[in-house]
């Protein structure tokens, strides 16, 4: 049986893994030449599967899908996919949450390190005037003994948390989702607790209604003047123009962003101009083997839905007990 999928958009050089895996599982495979709304629901109406990146796959595309079995994310948050919608029409989702949990808490100390010791600007220093040109009276703090504050405690705080004990830091955690952790050394606080005396904070959690800007300016009063805040989950968890307050008025003394409200923010974006801001372009997640992973992965989770069998990641149970599933998966 031939059937078609769609690649909504991907982030890595080639698709060539995916497609593999999905050409071998007999479908036809259409990659959508822009992200737009209107392309994405002409092409919806073909296919019979969804694989998606970042593009919005919303009511209006999954409406049009009349003939869609499985719309699968490549990547750990879903929030770019009306997962409402989609149970309500009977179609499983799935997802790779556990496929770059080495790289994004990588990353999160690659952000705490270029911060503290000062990486960006003693590099851009020596470039542009020499080498012992900047004055050494920049704040610089001793890791050892200072707090990193966690902010959800899924499998990437996790992580960070178990490669902060390496360079000595306190870490405590303030988890909205409550996940399991049977690591004793970890001290668990309320929100407000964890800003007033955290040194690093860095942010884990999902978007959703409950999360979404759930730093703003009242947070950013409760911080450390010297505090520096990180983000390498979504972009949505902060309130930028608050964010932008706090460093221009002094209130912490840095961030760290991998991730922003706008999935491509504008170059106009008034952060960039700032010295006590760093970013990255949503690059956390990326390593050869990590995209290679979740390209494989993705793509086999699709598949077997397809196959009627039940993937490793199924983001919205309640779909198997739909009255009209378009699947032929069942509870186990």
């Amino acid at each position: 049986m031939t059937w078609n999928v769609l690649i909504t958009d991907y982030a890595w050089p080639s698709i060539e893994p995916e497609k593999k895996i999905l050409e071998e599982a007999g479908a036809k495979v259409i990659i959508a030449p822009s992200t737009d709304e209107k392309t994405l629901i002409d092409l919806a109406k073909q296919s019979d599967a969804i694989l998606t990146c970042f593009a919005h796959v919303n009511s209006k595309v999954i409406e049009s899908a009349k003939k869609c079995v499985a719309i699968g994310r490549f990547g750990v948050g879903v929030d770019n996919i009306d997962i409402e919608k989609a149970t309500e029409s009977g179609i499983a989702v799935t997802y790779v949450p556990d496929y770059c949990i080495d790289e994004v808490s990588d990353h999160v100390f690659a952000l705490l390190l270029s911060w503290n010791r000062k990486l960006i600007q003693l590099n851009d220093s020596v470039k542009s005037s020499g080498w012992g040109s900047m004055k050494l009276n920049m704040r610089i703090m001793r890791l050892r003994g200072k707090t990193l504050g966690i902010i959800g405690f899924g499998r990437i705080g996790q992580s960070v948390a178990n490669k902060a004990k390496v360079f000595g830091l306190k870490v405590i955690v303030y988890d909205p989702n409550n996940h399991q952790n049977t690591n004793n050394e970890i001290q668990y606080v309320e929100l407000n607790e964890l800003l007033t005396n955290s040194d690093f904070i860095t942010l884990h959690a999902p978007s959703n209604n409950f999360t979404h800007k759930m730093i703003g300016a009242d947070q950013f009063n409760l911080m450390k003047k010297d505090a520096f805040i990180i983000n390498c989950a979504r972009g949505a968890l902060i309130d930028e123009k608050a964010l932008y307050k706090a460093l221009t008025q002094n209130q912490i003394s840095g961030a760290g962003l991998d991730v922003m409200i706008e999935n491509i923010p504008s170059i106009t974006n008034p952060l960039f101009k700032l010295e006590n801001f760093i970013v990255t372009p949503h690059t956390a997640f990326f390593s050869q083997e990590s995209t290679l992973e979740l390209e494989q992965r993705g793509a086999m989770e699709v598949v077997k839905v397809m196959n009627g069998q039940m993937p490793d990641n199924l983001v919205n149970p309640e779909v198997l007990n739909h009255k009209n599933p378009r699947h032929q998966l069942t509870k186990s």
